[in-house]
């Protein structure tokens, strides 16, 4: 992948783990629990391909 492309992965990684941490301090009876499911995988996804384009560019 293109470093603009990681770039903006790493960005929208970012704004989804802040919306996790945003929901996560709301009182249990006010979570949305599908939408901080939903959050979570992307958030975990998103993790996933950074890490994963990172460890390609590294020489072995």
């Amino acid at each position: 992948m293109s470093k603009d492309v990681i770039a903006i992965v790493a960005i929208v990684s970012a704004v989804i783990w802040i919306a996790v941490s945003r929901e996560a301090v709301k009182p249990s009876k006010e979570i949305h629990w599908r939408k901080m499911v939903i959050l979570l995988s992307a958030g975990s996804l998103s993790a996933f391909v950074i890490t994963i384009s990172l460890f390609q560019g590294l020489p072995f």
